[in-house]
Parts: C-alpha cells; structure tokens; sequence
C-alpha cells in the first residue's frame, strides 16, 4: 500500500481532485491525506518566500477537502486553521466531529509564532484529540525548527509532523528532534535524496512519512525518491504506508 501523506487540494486548474485523482491511478497511489491548498498560489511561491507576495486567499477551505473526504473513502482531510482566529479550539472540535483526523498549519499563509497562545491550545487539543499536528517552518524566528521542537517537547502526548523535513535542504535540528523524541516525525515531500537517506540511516524508518506536496511536486516523482533509497522492503512500507497509517489509525 501506498499512501501520500501530504497533498494540497483545491478548486483550482492545477490542484483539484480529479487531477490528484488520475495521477493516483496512474501512479498506484491508494490512499492520501489532503490538506487545503490555494491560500497561496504554488506557482509563485518564491515570490511569498522572498515576502515580495503576500497570500492570495489566506483562509482555508476546508468544505472541498470536507467534500472530498465525504465521497471518497481513501481521502483522509486534516483541517487548517488560523491560529490568530479567537475559535480556534472550537474550530478544531467542529472538524473532529466532520471527520478531520489531523490539523494542518500554514506559518507562510497566517504568520504566527509556535508559542502563541492559539497555538499552544491546538497543540493541547490534538493530543486529547489524537490528531497529528502538522506544519511545515520558515525562516523566522517565531516559527522556526528550534520553536517548533520546543512545542514538541511541550506537549509529549501529541505526534508533530515536520513538513519537507524542515527548513533547507538538511535541517538537522529536525533530523535531531526525530532521533531524540518519540512524538516528532519527519515529512519527505520536496526533501532531497541524500538527506532522505541520512535521516533513515540515523532515526530510523518509523520516523520518516511520505508526501508529495502536490500539486507543487508531482506525486510520481517524491515516491521514486523514496522507491531509490538504499533501505529494506520493511523500511520502505514503513515510509509510505505504515507509519501514517499508526498514526491516523486506518
């Protein structure tokens, strides 16, 4: 089996579901969990990175990935949500009880620091809620690595999830933070291949998810990354099945 654990869809021309859909097929993809896209347009994304662009439409929608969760049993949807919203747990309670099963943050879209009080709320509820937290960092001081892991730490019932494998081509305070805490996890979508390969080697293949970051990387191409990877069979399924699978209990 396996199962993107990071895709962006969006009622878009580049990031709907039907085109996730056919390369699902073509590419024996079976199951994914999809996040909204489309707060920003993927296609300019250094523009945002360089802050020369701001967020086109930074609030999430998460009725299409409700929608496509609803009449596609292999879509699992985790909600995101505006940690400068003043509902932000009862937002979360709402998608737990539309059958959400993690919750996604965006520090490029929102612009929040890890230690604000929205935050540290949503961490604490997704460990009584059992949902992964995921979000990817930037380079910022309040939403940074370093912050990032310092909220791992906070809240050992809850399971992080590190979007890319952190910041830059070989962050290894997330390399660490995997090695080191059972409740924080790396994410491989648009990661490179050595590092992919060193951070098996070094926390192991139950810390190491797969994802593409559709519609920014086309699916096919992260899963050969993972398929060319000096690892085991059992590795391997970790990787692009297991380990998520653990962690959304599916």
């Amino acid at each position: 089996m396996i199962i993107d654990a990071h895709a962006h869809l969006s009622n878009t021309e580049y990031g709907n579901i039907e085109l996730y859909q056919n390369l699902m097929s073509e590419i024996g993809i079976d199951q994914v969990v999809a996040v909204p896209g489309a707060m920003l347009d993927v296609r300019k994304m250094t523009e945002y990175i360089t802050g020369r662009a701001k967020p086109d439409n930074p609030v999430p929608d998460n009725q299409y990935i409700e929608k496509a969760c609803n009449e596609n049993k292999n879509i699992h949807g985790f909600i995101c949500i505006n940690p400068h919203d003043k509902d932000v747990e009862q937002q979360l309670e709402k998608g737990k009880k539309q059958g959400f099963k993690g919750l996604k943050l965006s520090p490029l879209s929102h612009q929040f620091s890890f230690s604000s009080k929205g935050i540290t709320s949503l961490a604490s509820l997704c460990g009584d809620y059992d949902f992964p937290f995921y979000t990817h960092v930037v380079y910022s001081p309040g939403a940074s690595t370093a912050k990032f892991i310092q909220l791992a730490k906070k809240f050992p019932k809850t399971k992080f999830i590190i979007g890319h494998m952190g910041f830059g081509p070989a962050d290894q305070e997330a390399l660490e933070a995997a090695k080191s805490l059972d409740n924080f996890f790396l994410e491989t979508s648009t990661g490179n291949f050595l590092h992919i390969q060193e951070s098996v080697k070094k926390v192991g293949s139950s810390k190491v998810i797969f994802g593409s970051e559709y519609p920014l990387s086309h699916p096919g191409i992260e899963l050969e990354k993972i398929m060319k990877l000096n690892i085991t069979d059992r590795e391997r399924e970790d990787i692009v099945s297991g380990n998520i699978k653990q962690l959304l209990k599916i």
